[in-house]
């Protein structure tokens, strides 16, 4: 089975959780991009932010997923939910696999998330609103990016990540890389 892939969706779609319980099932190494920034960066995603804006972040972000879709060998990659947002970073994640989106609803989103002070793009007087926003323009690049789509409205975790092996048990190879789930010869 294809043991490399890379889960996209909006902010508190489920991306680090299905995602840590994924790679334990498979017997990979789990990789949260949101989590490896705040190492490379020495400070939080909120902070980083507010210090030197959403742009500078983005850079740092595209460089971190061109070198995780550089290295070989079987992951798991959690992404941050903005990282559809530029071309080149939606053919990198082609290289690090099959992409699955984790696809749910602003309402359901904003559920889990109303309470999180760490998202910095939430930090808005309406942030339902914003969600609502951020999914309009998101959700059609998240789909682009994708091979799979994933409902994550009502199943567990435990179901989620049992669709997703399914799929994966079904799906071939991805174009961008061999059988072994490294990135093909270019």
């Amino acid at each position: 089975m294809q043991t490399r892939c890379a889960l996209v969706g909006m902010p508190g779609s489920g991306k680090s959780t299905v995602g840590r319980q994924l790679a334990r099932r498979l017997g990979v190494p789990f990789v949260d991009m949101d989590h490896r920034l705040e190492q490379a960066l020495g400070t939080s995603i909120r902070a980083y932010f507010e210090q030197h804006g959403e742009a500078a972040f983005r850079d740092e972000e595209s460089r971190l997923l061109a070198d995780m879709a550089a290295q070989p060998g079987p992951m798991v990659l959690s992404t941050g939910g903005g990282i559809v947002l530029r071309p080149e970073n939606r053919t990198a994640l082609r290289q690090c696999g099959h992409v699955l989106y984790l696809r749910a609803s602003p309402d359901d989103i904003y559920k889990r998330v109303r309470h999180d002070q760490a998202r910095p793009l939430l930090q808005v007087a309406n942030p339902l609103e914003r969600l609502r926003e951020l999914y309009a323009q998101r959700d059609p690049l998240y789909r682009e990016a994708a091979q799979f789509v994933i409902e994550t409205g009502r199943p567990t975790v435990h179901t989620l990540v049992n669709m997703i092996l399914m799929q994966l048990e079904m799906a071939p190879a991805p174009a961008a890389a061999t059988a072994e789930g490294t990135p093909a010869p270019q």
